[in-house]
């Protein structure tokens, strides 16, 4: 429920040529949706916007005034609007959700597309396809995911190179895997990233007892090292023997 009879509101946030505050917009939209008729003022300096924190004794931008009292930042409208907000705090799985029910729409996608809707090369799409996006997000910051990777995996933190080469490796198994090629080399890949990572997550967390923070979605990731973390892996592992069976079938 709104706080406010009397819709007005002052928003004061950077536009600049160089820099437009997202935090800006966002208050912006957020107090258009709960019905305020926003007076916008753009701070279009670097000066301009010190002189304004200075006024107001305020450390950061935007911020928000309704009815001549600061409620403040983009946090804090949230709080006075009570309007929940997407913001990712603490630990958190909701990457490898993300990561998991896109994986399996697109399993779903590719099978339709390939008029093989049978469950298992459904599971095996879910599988190849879960390999090739969690080594997209470590692909993309190479350096940050080996840092957080090399604390708990056995190998990596013995040989710092392992870490650079594992999301290559990943990728490229999950790759071959989809075409469903190469599968005596893609197999045996798997197979061992898959075990090294099983054992290193297991030593970590149910040995070990450390609360760390899992690489599998890149780095400086709130994914908490876990169970999810060991069944990624164990999934890999069962598909590298499950492809690998085939081979002798």
């Amino acid at each position: 429920m709104d706080k406010q009879t009397h819709k007005s509101a002052k928003l004061y946030r950077m536009v600049m040529d160089e820099h437009i505050c997202p935090f800006g917009i966002k208050s912006k939209h957020l107090l258009e949706k709960h019905g305020y008729e926003v007076e916008d003022h753009h701070l279009t300096t670097r000066e301009e916007t010190d002189a304004f924190q200075e006024k107001h004794n305020v450390d950061t931008t935007p911020q928000t005034f309704i009815d001549g009292e600061r409620v403040g930042g983009l946090d804090e409208l949230h709080a006075y609007l009570e309007e929940p907000s997407m913001k990712q705090e603490g630990t958190t799985y909701q990457p490898v959700i993300a990561v998991f029910a896109t994986s399996f729409l697109m399993a779903l996608a590719v099978g339709f597309t390939a008029d093989s809707l049978s469950p298992i090369r459904i599971v095996e799409l879910f599988i190849a396809i879960s390999m090739c996006v969690l080594a997209i997000l470590k692909l993309r910051d190479l350096f940050s995911f080996t840092n957080q990777f090399i604390t708990y995996d056995l190998l990596a933190g013995r040989y710092v190179p392992y870490g650079y080469f594992y999301p290559f490796a990943e990728a490229g198994a999950g790759i071959l895997m989809i075409a469903s090629a190469l599968i005596w080399l893609a197999a045996p890949v798997a197979l061992l990233i898959g075990t090294i990572g099983a054992i290193s997550v297991f030593k970590a967390v149910y040995i070990d007892k450390r609360e760390l923070k899992c690489a599998c979605v890149g780095g400086d990731s709130n994914v908490p090292l876990g169970a999810i973390s060991l069944t990624e892996n164990l999934m890999m592992v069962g598909m590298a023997i499950w492809m690998g069976s085939k081979l002798f079938v």
